[in-house]
C-alpha cells in the first residue's frame, strides 16, 4: 500500500477510536475516506478488526455507563439483521443501501433540528417494537458498510439519555454487533492476513483517539452534545445519499 494509503488508513482508524470514545457519528465516515485508497469492501474488511479492538478500550472508559433496556431491545433484531446481510451479501448494492440510510438519517436530523423536543418534555420509552424494527435495519446496514449509526440514532436520541449513557450505550450496543459480525466476514474471506496486518498496525492509533473521544465527551456539556451529534447524523446521511447518487 501507497503512503498516501497508510495515512488515509490512519486517519480512518482515528476516526474510529473517536466513534468508540463516544462520538459515534464520525465513525461513519471511516469506510469512505479508505475507499479512497482501496475497494469499499476490502476497506470493511480491514476495518471491522480496528472496530473491535477500539471497542474494547470504549468497553473499558465506559463500562458504568450504558443502559440495559436499551440494548435488550435492540440486539435481538440486529443479529437478525446482521444474518439477513450475510445471507444477501451476493445481492447487496452497498450504494443504494447506504443511500437509504441517508435519506432517513437526514430527514430525522432535520427534524429535530427544525422541531426540538422541548426541554421539558417527557423522554421516549424504550420499547420492543420500536427497538426490534430499528435494531434489524441497524444491524443490516452496519453488516453491509458499517453504516449502522443513524438508524441507531433514529432510535436512540429520543430516550434523551445523560451523554455518558448515551456514548456508553453506542459503545456496549456496537462492540456486540462488531463481534457477531465476524462470523460473517471471516466466512467471506475479509478477514484474510493481508487485512489484519494493515488493521494490528492502526491499533495505537484507534487506542489513542478512543482516549480523545472520551476526553471531548466528558467535556462537551450535554445539549451541545445532542445538538453535535445531529449536524454529524445530517452531514454524514447527506455523504450517503451523494455516494449513491453517483
Amino acid at each position: 500500500m501507497t503512503t498516501a494509503g497508510w495515512l488515509l488508513l490512519a486517519l480512518a482508524s482515528a476516526l474510529v477510536g473517536l466513534a468508540k470514545g463516544g462520538l459515534a457519528m464520525v465513525g461513519m465516515l471511516s469506510v469512505p475516506i479508505l475507499s479512497l485508497a482501496m475497494s469499499p469492501v476490502q476497506a470493511a474488511g480491514v476495518l471491522l478488526p480496528v472496530y473491535v479492538v477500539s471497542d474494547i478500550f470504549g468497553l473499558i472508559a465506559y463500562r458504568r455507563h450504558w443502559d440495559r433496556r436499551v440494548l435488550a431491545r435492540l440486539l435481538p433484531g440486529s443479529v437478525a439483521g446482521i444474518a439477513l446481510g450475510w445471507a444477501t451479501a451476493s445481492l447487496v448494492n452497498d450504494a443504494a443501501v447506504g443511500g437509504i440510510v441517508g435519506v432517513i438519517g437526514a430527514s430525522f436530523a432535520v427534524m429535530t433540528l427544525l422541531r426540538p423536543p422541548a426541554p421539558d418534555a417527557a423522554p421516549r420509552q424504550a420499547d420492543w417494537t420500536r427497538g426490534t424494527g430499528w435494531g434489524l435495519i441497524t444491524g443490516y446496514t452496519s453488516f453491509v458498510s458499517h453504516s449502522g449509526a443513524p438508524p441507531y440514532q433514529i432510535y436512540v436520541q429520543p430516550l434523551r439519555l445523560g451523554k455518558e449513557t448515551y456514548a456508553g450505550t453506542v459503545t456496549v450496543y456496537f462492540a456486540v454487533v462488531n463481534a457477531v459480525k465476524l462470523i460473517p466476514y471471516a466466512a467471506l474471506g475479509q478477514l484474510g492476513a493481508d487485512n489484519l496486518g494493515k488493521a494490528a498496525a492502526m491499533i495505537p492509533v484507534a487506542a489513542l483517539s478512543v482516549g480523545a473521544g472520551v476526553w471531548l465527551v466528558r467535556r462537551i456539556p450535554q445539549r451541545a452534545f445532542y445538538l453535535f451529534i445531529t449536524w454529524a447524523l445530517l452531514a454524514v446521511s447527506l455523504k450517503l445519499i451523494a455516494d449513491a447518487v453517483m
